[in-house]
């Protein structure tokens, strides 16, 4: 298995030059929200590795929001974030990255402080990576080569099927199934199919993997007697805090808004990318790093592949905290958090997926956040009140201005469904209603 990877770029911007940038980015598509692939500056298609990437810059409108608590507004700057989700390790990606759109990413990171023309490319990025605190892959070990091949797996079975209906209407189900595996058989030995072998898995991500699987839970363990200890003073004290917190619930400006929609619909798949202020305090940060190390614990860990708890349209998400990933960093009167997905669907119907089938998770993850609907012991209520959830989202939202996807028109049902049919081509030992079930699929 090839598992997946994550990289993400973080670097403030040099406020003369943020047009320029802003001009860089326009010329990486099309039009708006509809990416050139093949652009000069990052010619994502050449990336045989790459799922889905984006450049955006992190104009946060809500940062006057902490005022609510008494704090006084920071002046934090602007910063340009270059992120994206991959199969295989990071630093050979960032490497072959660095090799390919030279030219390009000079260009764009010589509007961000601290690049300059000598810099070493690879290096800057390095030192300028932010990791997630929390990560989520629809299905690991699915790799983009494995997505195209099983798409065009199907197509070839699917014309195959119109071609000779006549003949296959008349055959009971297993015969159909023998004339598909001698039809793709013949296809991928004259090469017109490919269905390449599943790589190993690296011994060392399996040892890391396998470490953090056993790791937590016995951290956990020794820490049982403090943690029983402490809980009925935290749940007191968390209690005081979901009671007494300032309420803070405009609506969202329409022009922003409309400005966000210019980047949305466009193909079957959108993305999102959200930044907020964290409430202030010890106790508040401490929830927020609990709940999303046991939301990165779960998704690597307990969550069957391609569910997001009931969630299925999610092809990869992250949490990121914007200044620092480690507790030690984050310890100022103000902090900020970003989220990143990539969703199938609308982002009405995207919204209405978390707060039907996973809110109390939804709540745990963001009711830290300020401006959030009010919980009652952190997982209830929250985003039950809809408007002020849906307002809160959209107040937080920000333009992406580039995003590129490998596949587009494909959904991750899609991709669920390609993989359960190569299985029941592959497979020797199938009954008739199995054969039956994986004929619907087509």
């Amino acid at each position: 298995m090839t598992p997946q990877s994550q990289f993400m770029i973080l670097a403030p911007i040099i406020p003369a030059r943020e047009a320029e940038l802003r001009q860089l980015l326009a010329s990486m598509n099309h039009a708006p929200g509809r990416v050139n692939p093949d652009n000069t500056l990052i010619p994502f298609a050449q990336f045989d590795t790459l799922h889905v990437a984006r450049l955006l810059i992190l104009d946060d409108q809500t940062t006057a929001d902490v005022g609510v608590h008494g704090l006084p507004v920071p002046a934090y700057p602007l910063y340009f974030a270059l992120l994206g989700d991959i199969d295989g390790n990071e630093n050979a990606f960032l490497h072959d990255l660095a090799r390919r759109a030279a030219v390009g990413l000079s260009m764009l990171f010589s509007c961000c402080e601290g690049f300059t023309a000598d810099a070493d490319l690879l290096t800057w990025m390095q030192q300028h990576r932010s990791p997630a605190i929390a990560n989520y892959v629809n299905c690991r070990g699915r790799t983009l080569r494995q997505v195209r091949e099983e798409a065009a797996l199907r197509d070839a079975l699917e014309n195959y099927l119109t071609r000779h209906a006549s003949a296959l209407e008349k055959m009971p189900p297993r015969e159909i199934h023998a004339q598909l595996v001698a039809f793709v058989k013949g296809e991928t030995a004259i090469s017109r199919l490919m269905l390449s072998a599943e790589e190993p898995t690296p011994l060392g991500w399996w040892i890391k993997n396998t470490l953090h699987l056993i790791g937590l839970p016995v951290l956990l363990l020794l820490a049982l007697p403090l943690l029983i200890v402490v809980a009925p003073f935290y749940l007191i004290r968390l209690r005081q805090l979901e009671k007494t917190d300032p309420a803070l619930y405009p609506s969202v400006d329409q022009a922003w808004s409309d400005a966000l929609a210019l980047g949305e619909d466009h193909e079957v798949t959108n993305q999102f990318s959200a930044m907020g202020s964290l409430k202030p305090g010890l106790l508040r940060l401490l929830t927020t790093l609990g709940v999303l190390l046991t939301v990165n614990y779960a998704a690597r860990h307990l969550v069957r592949p391609g569910r997001l708890g009931r969630i299925r349209s999610i092809h990869f998400a992250r949490w990121v905290f914007i200044g620092g990933a480690k507790p030690w960093a984050l310890m100022k009167t103000a902090r900020r958090a970003a989220f990143f997905s990539n969703y199938d669907g609308s982002v009405e119907s995207y919204m209405d997926d978390f707060i039907n089938k996973a809110g109390f998770g939804l709540n745990a993850s963001f009711s830290n956040a300020i401006g959030y609907p009010r919980t009652n012991w952190l997982v209830l209520d929250g985003c039950a009140d809809e408007c002020k959830y849906k307002e809160y989202l959209r107040r937080h939202t920000l333009p992406t201005q580039v995003w590129y996807k490998a596949y587009p028109g494909l959904t991750a049902i899609d991709l669920e469904r390609n993989t359960r049919i190569r299985r029941g081509l592959e497979s020797a030992s199938m009954s008739n209603e199995e054969i039956s079930a994986w004929l619907a699929l087509l």
